[in-house]
């Protein structure tokens, strides 16, 4: 007997079944993969025809075409996990590999049709890091509108005024990160993004990696910037950090950035596919070392700065994927897709990070980033 892969949900928030069938829908969508048999998709019958227009798939069918014998359910998600079912029944299946995001409706069905389900937790895992070439092309273009957004944001700042209190002004009203993170949030919806809450943050508030920002921005102090949309059409999404500072930089700020601008550039020089992710992550970590700061959490009163983080992490159909970019961290793969990161943080000053996309290679990476690394946007 053939046995099945299955891949079920919404495609349009189940990332394991878009990017296998490269098609979003709102409803509930079954993929059924049978050995030596081909794909079916099982979708709502009035997005058929775009299915077969657009869909990775063999064929596709609705579930009125897999009704078994006692009917379907009104309820869409039942009729669908029932035609699933028959489906699996129908082409003889009797085991079924299924993907960690299958939701227990269809496994419940599918036993009932004394079909045997098996929880695959590598399913997918390693095609999925290794981007192909319409998902490398889609990240490039995500990264480009973050790079769009993201020099509007760095410029905003720098053409700012600084008031007597070295709070900045901008066309009259305060420049808080309120305000610049409003206005990235427009730019990027105008682009067709949607914006999660971004980092804006200035000052001592830096000195929390993740600190998103809040209240006025002022003069002579760092301000991280770190954007990370999501493409609304093609669901991949941007991630790059930037840090500017307006006036006059802090000598213990540019001691810094010079830190964090080297660990970036030795950490993409090690990248290519066959090294590990940890490899990559001592690479950084040996800069940031050599500079004189420290890696890890500071302790209780150290105000020194450290790197609290790893050095990057997989980027694609979500911002924070496999493989991390840490201690013990895997082999990197060709088609990987990684942020490359260091950042250094201090309490009471604030921080600097800096961070490009790249695409792993056999010979290398690509990297997806061309805005300028310096600390001035003027």
């Amino acid at each position: 007997m053939p046995t099945a892969t299955l891949f079920a949900g919404t495609p349009e928030t189940n990332q394991a079944l878009y990017r296998r069938i490269r098609f979003s829908v709102g409803d509930p969508t079954t993929l059924v993969e049978v050995e030596g048999a081909g794909s079916t998709l099982i979708i709502r019958d009035i997005e058929m025809e775009r299915a077969r227009r657009m869909a990775r798939a063999d064929r596709v069918a609705c579930p009125k075409d897999f009704e078994p014998p006692g009917g379907l359910s009104a309820d869409r998600q039942t009729a669908t996990a029932q035609a699933t079912a028959e489906c699996l029944r129908r082409a003889g299946v009797a085991r079924v590999r299924g993907h960690g995001s299958t939701p227990l409706i269809y496994v419940d069905h599918i036993r009932r049709a004394g079909i045997e389900v098996e929880f695959d937790p590598d399913l997918g895992l390693l095609a999925q890091r290794q981007k192909d070439g319409q998902e490398l092309a889609w990240l490039r273009e995500a990264q480009s509108v973050t790079e769009q957004a993201m020099r509007m944001a760095c410029e905003l700042i720098a053409s700012a005024r600084a008031g007597r209190d070295g709070a900045l002004q901008f066309e009259g009203a305060p420049l808080t990160s309120e305000r610049v993170r409003s206005e990235i949030d427009v730019f990027l919806l105008r682009s067709g993004y949607l914006n999660p809450i971004c980092i804006v943050a200035g000052g001592p508030q830096g000195g929390d990696c993740h600190e998103r920002g809040t209240g006025p921005l002022r003069t002579g102090e760092p301000i991280i910037i770190d954007i990370y949309p999501k493409n609304r059409q093609s669901h991949y999404w941007g991630d790059c950090t930037r840090t500017v500072v307006h006036g006059e930089v802090p000598e213990a700020i540019a001691a810094m950035h010079r830190a964090v601008v080297e660990a970036k550039r030795a950490a993409i020089h090690a990248t290519r596919a066959g090294v590990t992710a940890d490899a990559v992550h001592a690479a950084a970590a040996e800069v940031i070392q050599r500079h004189g700061f420290e890696m890890g959490l500071p302790g209780p009163g150290d105000r020194s700065a450290h790197m609290t983080h790893g050095t990057g992490h997989g980027v694609g159909l979500d911002v924070h994927e496999p493989p991390l970019l840490d201690s013990g961290g895997p082999e990197l793969l060709a088609g990987d897709v990684l942020t490359i990161e260091p950042g250094l943080y201090a309490v009471g000053l604030g921080g600097v990070r800096v961070e490009d996309m790249v695409a792993v290679t056999r010979a290398g990476c690509e990297n997806f980033n061309s805005l300028p690394e310096g600390l001035t946007w003027t």
